[in-house]
């Protein structure tokens, strides 16, 4: 992790929890991290659609020093899309981050990267920060081309962006291979793709890539974090279930320095 780069801790929450829980959720994670422990690293929460209010009155309320954002949004302003949530009324909320391309929207909603990156323009236009997701699935893990396959990701998703943009997202690596199969992905195996990711950046949008923060999404735990964050190039992790759990989360955020 590099200096210049703040640590973003954020926590996916996926589809759980109702409204009430997540003001649970959102307190206890305040109160158990310090003033300096929330300046040294930024600890944001993504609650489900129908939390966010909730948070955001809470946060709001009570000045509290976490940043909260969506899981999704739409490509669209507005109009006959029905059941999906534009980038304006997410930005009317206060949200400061949201998911665009998670593994989950690419496997069951089918999302490619032409959409993930009219999803990630949707969020810039409405001055919120997307968090671009990219990961390659055990098949391609097993064949030897899982950087070529993450770094193809991510040009799709960047298409036609220009520096002063690129400079304004987040990127999280997933390795999807990883999640739920068994199958461990050590941090060396994270810097490899991410510095790959950052290499890219680089060719494309030259000092702009020392400026992007790139994050780690694949089963991050207490016990892990603080060797996934001593990689050079890893600046925060995407944490999922650990961030359900106020005790595993704080450990992660407190260790992500």
């Amino acid at each position: 992790m590099a200096s210049l780069r703040r640590p973003l801790m954020a926590g996916n929450w996926k589809m759980n929890g109702n409204h009430l829980e997540a003001i649970g959720l959102t307190q206890k994670l305040a109160f158990s991290l310090t003033e300096k422990q929330l300046t040294d690293v930024e600890v944001v929460v993504l609650p489900p659609f129908t939390a966010i209010r909730s948070v955001q009155t809470l946060v709001d309320g009570d000045k509290l020093l976490i940043g909260y954002g969506a899981q999704d949004l739409s490509a669209h302003p507005k109009g006959a899309y029905t059941g999906e949530v534009s980038g304006p009324m997410l930005a009317k909320m206060g949200c400061s981050y949201v998911v665009v391309g998670h593994s989950e929207r690419r496997q069951y909603h089918n999302e490619d990267d032409a959409l993930v990156n009219a999803k990630a323009r949707a969020a810039l236009a409405n001055e919120i920060t997307p968090i671009i997701c990219v990961g390659e699935g055990l098949d391609i893990r097993e064949s030897g081309e899982h950087v070529a396959y993450t770094v193809a990701q991510l040009d799709g998703a960047l298409a036609k962006f220009k520096a002063d943009d690129v400079e304004k997202v987040v990127i999280a690596y997933e390795p999807v291979w990883a999640i739920g199969t068994g199958k461990t992905a050590t941090p060396e195996d994270a810097q490899e793709v991410i510095g790959a990711l950052r290499n890219r950046l680089a060719d494309a949008y030259g000092n702009t890539a020392d400026r992007v923060r790139i994050l780690y999404g694949g089963s991050v735990k207490g016990n892990n974090v603080a060797a996934i964050m001593a990689q050079p190039d890893i600046d925060g992790a995407l944490v999922g279930g650990a961030s359900l759990d106020p005790k595993d989360f704080t450990l992660i955020c407190r260790l992500g320095v």
